[in-house]
């Protein structure tokens, strides 16, 4: 609102309002002082992260380290002077300060002068650290029993003859009353918490790996974060929802991986029920087609009982699976997937089936609750059993907590400075065009199908149990995570009926969206950030869900340095096909850098041999000038807030609003 001569009765209205606020020229003023200060600091850092499937060391160490900006800091302050093994040593502590500290007091004798020593030098990187924000910010983001000491060491500069006395005071006194090594780690914290200003998490924060619960855990207290949904978070959303299609979905890939540990120690939710019926339905069942996958180190773990179990756990929930897809095809004319209607199309004499006019021998065909004159009903036992398990994922606390997070969180897509951020696709005609899509709606594309998608996700979980709204969104978010040209999943099906029970390769494939092959083209990239309100030289899209296979020479840098693709291979089954293990990115007030990371070797070894797994970091845009707030979202929301309030200055220098000066 921009200050005039004659203000409208709405505006006055609003301007009173604001005058609660601000009751006098003089708090006016003051306020906006503050504010056109605050939009000439530097942009605080965002970090960005992609597909980290469960994997929680490599996470929490790359959350920890920032993608490498806490060791850049330290190279700043320290490089010409500190040892690259003190300054590998440093990092450690700052990453892992509980852990590091323990071994450094086995290791060393006088721990009161490297206490002195180090103290010197986390302040000095707290100081860096902390340089990009108001004193208010960095004071609030401050332990409450240490925020008074550590305001004082950081705003207190060594070099200040009259005051170092009383900075050495501070610190020796933290010794002497035993406090240095909470000290220490609160400080580390600190380091960490001011290093990035904010994070956006792009996407699939479940599956493969074993603690996607420890990374919500991590997420929901972690201080500025957004989430945009990927296909396996989707996945989950659904299973929390109450879908049973997409509870037999969550639970067929965790079998499938052997990946159990986050759904029965994780979410405290009991397998019992499957494998009690696994065992009586499928004792004298073919189950080869469904043995687990197992690394080398589960192997020895197993016993050939337990493996047998597994499988038979497997072929239980995947034909359950394949019956509730069917239902929801028939259910959902408007999918458009009739096509991946397969149990009927089973020759059980010939152990074969057709699929688009051709014939395929079947691997399997031994499915004893497969009635042939209606294959997609469940037998009354897969019903209880299933109607069981969904009632344990709606009744699971913790789950059920992390699920409203990523609800609160997280969204199909986010508009955030000068950026647009997606997990999978925007559903694109081989011809180049936006796709229009009618899932339960008027034909839609690109922005408005996203927009529509979204809302649609949130009535799978908030719409009243039993209502139609609710069972759509339900129905929904299985079409979100497998159907047919779907934002988050991008391919035309998913094969895995075919995986299971035909070896024949050719049917495996999986043809993805047009998307990913236009998303090479700047100029269609350009369109595609116009469509979400988006146009300038330093305007991106940043894309998960596809690893980018660098092994074999492929760059996440699509469409002439416009869209970054940030899945390089968290998860450890992908490794062997990408060659890293994952892509970050870091975008700060000079530029944009993507950060590539070796596999992690694990927590404790990172720890003893001060190992980081930052393999290369490469700037791939530089901004012509240093970016201020006042360029960011937040910038804009702050000029709106300072021109309200000269609005209001005017109305108290007019008289149309009387000052409060008893306030």
């Amino acid at each position: 609102m921009k200050s005039k001569l004659a203000y409208s009765h709405e505006d006055l209205h609003y301007l009173k309002m604001l005058a609660r606020q601000y009751p006098t020229v003089q708090a006016a003023s003051s306020e906006i002082i503050n504010l056109q200060a605050i939009l000439n600091l530097p942009k605080g850092t965002e970090h960005f992260i992609s597909d980290v499937h469960g994997e929680y060391e490599a996470f929490l160490h790359i959350l920890n380290s920032a993608s490498g900006v806490v060791r850049e800091k330290l190279d700043d302050l320290y490089s010409t002077s500190v040892s690259r093994a003190d300054l590998d040593e440093l990092a450690t502590l700052i990453y892992y300060p509980k852990e590091k500290l323990e071994e450094i007091e086995r290791e060393t004798e006088d721990m009161r002068e490297w206490y002195r020593i180090t103290f010197h030098r986390l302040i000095e990187v707290c100081r860096l650290v902390s340089s990009k924000y108001t004193r208010s910010k960095v004071r609030k983001a401050m332990p409450k029993e240490y925020a008074y000491i550590i305001d004082e060491l950081i705003h207190t500069h060594y070099e200040d003859s009259d005051k170092r006395d009383y900075y050495e005071n501070i610190i020796a006194t933290i010794i002497d009353i035993d406090r240095a090594s909470n000290f220490l780690v609160q400080l580390c914290e600190l380091i960490k918490r001011l290093a990035v200003d904010h994070m956006h998490l792009v996407g699939d924060i479940f599956d493969r790996g074993p603690g996607a619960d420890i990374i919500l855990d991590s997420l929901m207290a972690y201080h500025s974060v957004d989430i945009q949904w990927g296909n396996h978070d989707i996945l989950w959303m659904g299973a929390a929802s109450g879908s049973r299609t997409l509870v037999a979905t969550v639970l067929a890939n965790s079998l499938r991986y052997n990946n159990l540990e986050v759904i029965e120690t994780g979410y405290g939710i009991s397998l019992r029920p499957l494998s009690v019926f696994a065992n009586e339905v499928y004792s004298n069942c073919d189950v080869t087609q469904f043995a687990v996958k197992l690394t080398n180190e589960d192997e020895s773990r197993y016993t050939e009982k337990d493996k047998l179990l597994a499988a038979r756990m497997h072929k239980a929930i995947t034909v359950i699976l394949f019956k509730l897809e069917g239902q929801k095809i028939l259910r959902n004319p408007c999918f458009g997937m009739e096509d991946r209607l397969l149990l009927d199309k089973i020759d059980y004499e010939n152990r074969c089936i057709t699929i688009n006019g051709t014939v395929y021998p079947l691997e399997d065909t031994d499915f004893p609750t497969v009635d042939r004159k209606d294959p997609y009903a469940l037998t009354p036992e897969e019903s209880v059993l299933i109607d069981q398990l969904t009632r344990s994922f709606r009744h699971s606390e913790k789950l059920q907590r992390h699920i409203r997070f990523l609800y609160s969180k997280g969204s199909l897509y986010k508009v955030f400075n000068g950026n647009l951020l997606f997990h999978g696709c925007i559903p694109m005609t081989e011809d180049g065009e936006l796709m229009k899509l009618a899932i339960g709606c008027e034909p839609l594309s690109g922005k408005a199908f996203l927009d529509y998608a979204d809302l649609t996700a949130r009535r799978a979980y908030y719409s009243r149990p039993g209502s139609p709204e609710r069972q759509f969104g339900m129905d929904f978010l299985w079409w979100l995570w497998a159907g047919r040209n779907s934002p988050i999943f991008g391919r035309d099906k998913m094969t895995t009926f075919e995986r299971r029970l035909i070896k024949d390769e050719s049917v495996w494939a999986e043809p993805k969206n047009a998307y990913y092959k236009y998303y090479n083209d700047p100029a269609v990239c350009d369109a595609l950030l116009r469509e979400f309100g988006l146009e300038g030289p330093h305007c991106h899209i940043i894309n998960g869900h596809i690893p980018v296979k660098s092994k074999k020479g492929e760059s996440p840098v699509k469409g002439g340095g416009k869209l970054l693709v940030i899945d390089g291979g968290f998860c450890k089954a992908y490794q062997k096909t990408t060659g890293i293990a994952g892509y970050t990115l870091i975008y700060n007030s000079s530029c944009f850098r993507l950060v590539s990371h070796e596999p992690f070797a694990g927590r404790a070894s990172a720890i003893r041999k001060n190992r980081d797994i930052v393999s290369s970091s490469v700037v791939f845009e530089r901004l012509e000038s240093r970016m201020k707030i006042a360029g960011t979202d937040i910038g804009r929301q702050l000029q709106e807030q300072i021109d309200d309030l000269m609005a209001l200055l005017g109305a108290y220098r007019s008289g149309e609003i009387a000052e409060d000066h008893k306030n």
